[in-house]
């Protein structure tokens, strides 16, 4: 049995799984992620398991989806194999003497990705059959496909290398059969390497899976050695440059949805690509990479402060060219545009419009509606619509008509924003209750965006479009607009002055939509309309005149920038700018700004709507018979979804780090709690608040916060609206309109 232990121990493929855990242990980095993926355990509220075992392609998971995964996760496999071997080859010298050494490589490195595939296979079934609701027969199709899709990148992989050690071969033959010239190209130092010096390996799998005994290179000399790794390696590293030809034809080509990749795709060729440019530092430079990557990282700091590149993000339809115009973001600046003055003639605006709305009604004093919507990615843009809907159906299709504003962050603006646009009387929609508008704003939009940082943002050469006369450069930001315009049927597709008409005149529900500032957390309101008394909290009169804005108006600040030139899709991407998966929006300020999701600092649109109700007070008393909050939010109030659990030792070193952001959410809900309750002190009855919350029916019923849902996860929104929960509000709600 000893022996048995000591075989196994002592073998090629056993010896290089442990040197992977002794020396390069970033590359099993990569795998731990999918494993953990895939497993559910790694961004699991996210929804990232669901881009490996459910992956979309042009809005369908089939077996051609699968098929695109499997090639993806075949490059990484292959660029893996690639870099370990130009990594480890020169621990395992007998390698050299071989035929096809690079095959044999990939063999005996395969224990992982077996181990991978075989467990990536067991999940992809169990998740199909049961989340994705396929048939058995259905879900072994999917298989059938990952499986093909990955045999091809193989198969072409390997070919490649054996026709590459048929050069090599050609190139040495009349070498190695002239003695003479042998002794003189490889043996003038007389330097061999000595088996004790490398790593212990009894046998190896060679070919046609035979076991065999390494071959004694003790009498080779090292620049034969050196001579035929370096030919291996160099035509290793010409397979990672042709993958990088490919991924800038994708990138020129990704406008094309043929082109957009499965999200978990473009992750796996992510993954491929950091690994691969590991590789070839260190085959290039050796020990010289790691401050080859400093410099390399302080020459790009040097070229973006000096304006050479710019690989920031912008505001499409702002204007960023005249630099000598640009406002100065400093406490005189907002002061200045939030003057008693300057907020009294914007207050006036808003009675106008104010009154516009209040004309169309059927009532001398009508009940307003205000809708407050939270951030949650599709979960919430689905959510929201789906409440929407069947709170427009209890008020006889009237529910857009008495809505006043519609306010809040990401997911949610999303979906309040398309179904604003199904019911705007201009766009002509017959049916505004259909689901197929749930349906269209939950679709895939992690594909394009994932494609276009993979193809675009690291790869290709930036390529630029045109918004008002401004150049922009085509990021994943960009194709998620794209991408985000074609799933609402372009009924988004318009700039801020296109909408400042029907917004003044009360036609459609007046939108604010906010981002947050990142350099000090002011809120950016962004709205067709002037809305400088946003800008302080409404304390009182002698109190505000000494109080330091804490939020800014996006068209007052910007005034030389052509603010209603803003591409509608552009403002609500600013609002649902969620953390590294888009990028944050640079604005035209002297210094620089930048902003990204509203949801960091007021996730369902409370404050914004307090501090509206609070400037109106009197209108609103005298002109509305009350005031409906119509709030919807992605999770349940208070936290309570958050599920006590018990922790391990590890919580002590990773709570600290993680606990705040953890309650940011429950932090925002305790502060609008007290908020609203100073509201209800000041309008006294006249103010009602409605939650609708998205409480998932069972604990293995939970829909994703992401921008991809799977077709039961879908159902599971559905299903929530009609919780015992909203029922209860919607109860409330309809005895409120009658």
């Amino acid at each position: 049995m000893k022996k048995i232990l000591a075989s196994v121990f002592f073998s090629f493929p056993v010896q290089l799984v442990l040197l992977h855990f002794k020396k390069f242990q970033i590359l099993l980095f990569f795998w731990f992620i999918l494993f953990f993926t895939c497993a559910g355990v790694f961004m699991e509220k996210y929804g990232a398991g669901a881009l490996f075992l459910a992956p979309e392609y042009l809005g369908k998971v089939n077996a051609f989806s699968t098929a695109i995964l499997g090639m993806a996760l075949g490059i990484f496999i292959m660029s893996w194999n690639i870099t370990s071997f130009i990594l480890f080859s020169r621990y395992f010298r007998f390698l050299a003497t071989t035929s096809r050494p690079f095959l044999k490589f990939c063999v005996n490195n395969s224990i992982i990705p077996l181990s991978f595939l075989f467990y990536y296979i067991y999940r992809l079934y169990q998740f199909t059959t049961t989340r994705e609701l396929f048939s058995s027969a259905e879900s072994l199709l999917l298989i059938a496909g990952f499986l093909a899709g990955l045999t091809i990148i193989i198969i072409i992989s390997l070919a490649y290398f054996f026709g590459a050690d048929t050069a090599i071969i050609s190139r040495l033959r009349p070498v190695l059969t002239n003695p003479k010239l042998f002794k003189e190209r490889f043996q003038n130092g007389n330097s061999h390497f000595y088996e004790s010096r490398l790593l212990t390996v009894n046998w190896y799998i060679g070919s046609k899976f035979r076991i065999r005994k390494p071959r004694d290179v003790a009498h080779y000399s090292r620049e034969f050695i050196e001579f035929i790794f370096s030919r291996h390696h160099f035509s290793a590293v010409i397979s990672i440059f042709i993958a990088f030809l490919f991924l800038i034809f994708i990138g020129f080509n990704l406008d094309n949805p043929v082109f957009q990749l499965p999200a978990a795709a473009g992750i796996a060729i992510f993954f491929a690509i950091l690994i691969a440019l590991t590789g070839a530092l260190s085959y290039f430079l050796q020990s010289w990479s790691l401050l080859f990557a400093v410099l390399m990282l302080f020459g790009l700091n040097i070229l973006y402060q000096k304006g050479y590149i710019d690989p920031t993000n912008k505001a499409y339809g702002l204007n960023y060219s005249n630099k000598e115009e640009r406002p100065l973001y400093s406490s005189e600046t907002l002061n200045n545009i939030s003057t008693e003055s300057q907020i009294e003639a914007d207050k006036e605006n808003m009675l106008e419009v104010l009154n516009n709305w209040k004309a169309k009604q059927k009532s001398s004093r009508p009940v307003m509606f205000i809708i407050n919507t939270s951030g949650g990615g599709n979960r919430s843009a689905a959510f929201t619509i789906n409440v929407m809907q069947k709170l427009d159906s209890l008020t006889g299709m009237k529910l857009m008509d008495q809505t006043f504003l519609i306010t809040g962050a990401s997911g949610g603006m999303l979906g309040a924003a398309y179904y604003r646009a199904v019911r705007d009387p201009e766009n002509n929609i017959k049916d505004p209750l259909d689901k197929k508008y749930s349906d269209h704003i939950s679709q895939n939009l992690l594909n394009s965006l994932f494609s276009s940082m993979v193809a675009r943002d690291l790869v290709a050469p930036a390529q630029k479009f045109t918004v008002a006369g401004q150049e922009y450069i085509k990021d994943r930001a960009f194709a998620f607009e794209k991408k985000l315009n074609e799933n609402t049927g372009g009924l988004l597709d318009f700039q801020l002055k296109d909408i400042l008409k029907k917004e003044a005149e009360a036609k459609i529900p007046l939108m604010f939509l906010n981002s947050v500032i990142s350099r000090d957390g002011r809120n950016m309101i962004i709205s067709t309309q002037p809305v400088s008394f946003l800008m302080k909290p409404l304390y009182g009169k002698n109190l505000t005149e000494y109080t330091e804005p804490d939020a800014v108006d996006f068209t007052s600040f910007f005034d030389k920038q052509h603010p209603l030139e803003l591409k509608f899709l552009t403002a609500l991407r600013m609002n649902a700018t969620f953390p590294y998966v888009l990028p944050n929006v640079w604005l035209p300020s002297t210094p620089v700004i930048d902003v990204m999701d509203a949801g960091l600092r007021d996730n369902f649109g409370a404050e914004t709507t307090v501090r509206f109700l609070m400037n109106f007070q009197k209108w609103i008393l005298e002109n509305t018979s009350g005031v409906v909050i119509i709030q919807i939010a992605d999770r349940e109030k208070g936290g309570w979804q958050n599920k006590a659990t018990v922790g391990n030792i590890s919580d002590v070193i990773t709570k600290p780090m993680f606990q705040t952001q953890e309650n940011l959410i429950n932090f925002q809900e305790f502060h609008h709690n007290e908020i609203f309750g100073l509201l209800g002190e000041n309008f006294g009855g006249h103010i009602h608040n409605l939650n609708f919350e998205y409480i998932p029916i069972s604990e293995d019923a939970v829909a994703a916060l992401n921008f991809q849902l799977t077709r039961r996860e879908k159902q599971f929104i559905i299903d929530a609206v009609d919780s015992d929960h909203n029922k209860h509000q919607f109860k409330i709600f309809g005895e409120l309109v009658r």
